[in-house]
């Protein structure tokens, strides 16, 4: 295989879990990215100091680049689309990159398609939000989320009531969307390559940090129904065929990670609906790195290069816990217990090489592999007690 230039937006820890496969396939990596301390910044010769939403600096940056490829979505979509025209390969193509950067998009494009998702409203400032809520008060509670810049649980919120709505609601473009009595949140991570060649993980359980909204551990296997399994595989495999159906896009290329809600009580035995999607690697794919047989990373490398795509066997139960900056504590960061951890049994910390640690800032996470569910969640508990990111 003739070595490829790679450019990828982003050089936070996703990129830098990048790195590994890249080498085994002997792939060039290119970083760009605006932080200097970045995660990539000290582990790869190829990291280039630009910022990833500046129209200019992306495409002076891709045009050096054969592949050009994203580790997180906001980025300079119009960038990306210009170099297309100028015969660039971009995955996933920016007219995806785009959509999925905006959740009012997304989420009509589930309504258009057909896509199963919980009811939703578009709400364009504050005033259309008391308005339609003043209305609507049988609605309460209700998510409102952030059309754009929204992230690991920032941009989304509860509101309780109309008093609620009145002092805290956005006043930004937002949707409002049914809260759904969630009976478990999956993820599903799929990868499409150019020759249409599809790959599906298996489903994991995703348990949310309900103070932090972030993802707190996951289970994988899920411990769903084989109806549920199946669901959630072929939901997952439409997503990605459909979010193609553009002019000029035959299918998106690239890894997607789709969040899955399963409804308590629902009339529909394994009924699931899609939350969200991401458009690379994700926190809900990081076991794969252990526990499968290819990992996400190195199957988001071979479906953007549009080589074969990797098997998809689980080789082990895993769970992951993240590992999170504690309260009170912002500054260079300190792995209290450490060492105790890494005496541990199948217990793989991955430590993100982040310079200041904040409260509940993703600093790494901690891959525990066993036999079934229920052991590794006393695992869980254990390694939860082991270790703390502090400042000394």
């Amino acid at each position: 295989m003739q070595q490829k230039k790679v450019g990828i937006l982003g050089g936070g820890q996703l990129g830098r879990m990048l790195i590994s496969p890249a080498i085994d396939l002997d792939i060039e990596l290119h970083f760009l990215e605006n932080d200097s301390d970045a995660p990539c910044s000290t582990v790869s010769r190829n990291f280039h100091k630009g910022n990833i939403i500046d129209y200019q600096d992306v495409l002076d940056f891709g045009r050096k680049m054969d592949i050009i490829s994203i580790e997180i979505e906001k980025v300079s979509a119009d960038a990306l689309e210009q170099l297309e025209k100028e015969g660039k390969k971009v995955f996933p193509q920016s007219a995806i990159i785009r959509l999925i950067q905006d959740k009012r998009l997304q989420k009509q494009f589930y309504k258009d398609n057909q896509i199963p998702t919980s009811d939703f409203v578009l709400i364009d400032d504050k005033e259309e939000l008391i308005s339609y809520l003043s209305k609507n008060q049988d609605k309460f509670p209700i998510v409102q989320k952030l059309g754009k810049d929204g992230y690991d649980g920032k941009g989304v919120q509860i509101l309780k009531n109309l008093e609620d709505a009145k002092q805290n609601g956005f006043d930004a473009p937002s949707l409002l969307e049914e809260k759904v009595d969630i009976e478990k949140e999956i993820s599903v991570i799929v990868a499409r390559n150019e020759k249409g060649e599809i790959a599906v993980f298996d489903a994991v359980e995703m348990v949310v940090n309900e103070k932090y909204n972030l993802l707190d551990y996951l289970l994988a296997p899920a411990n769903i129904t084989e109806s549920q399994k199946e669901e959630s595989i072929r939901l997952a495999k439409e997503v990605i065929e459909k979010l193609g159906n553009k002019e000029g896009i035959d299918g998106m290329v690239g890894l997607l990670a789709v969040e899955l809600f399963i409804p308590k009580n629902n009339d529909k035995q394994g009924a699931i609906l899609v939350n969200e999607v991401a458009p690379r690697p994700h926190n809900s794919g990081h076991h794969t790195i252990e526990a499968s047989t290819t990992s996400q990373y190195a199957q988001h490398l071979r479906s953007i290069m549009n080589l074969p795509l990797g098997k998809t066997t689980l080789r082990s139960s895993a769970a992951i816990l993240n590992l999170i900056g504690e309260e009170k504590h912002t500054g260079e960061p300190f792995y209290e217990g450490l060492d105790k951890l890494l005496d541990l049994e199948n217990v793989y910390p991955h430590i993100y090489g982040k310079k200041i640690t904040k409260p509940a800032r993703k600093m790494g996470h901690i891959t525990i592999l066993g036999n079934d569910i229920e052991s590794l969640k006393e695992k869980i508990d254990k390694v939860k007690g082991s270790i703390r990111v502090i400042t000394r």
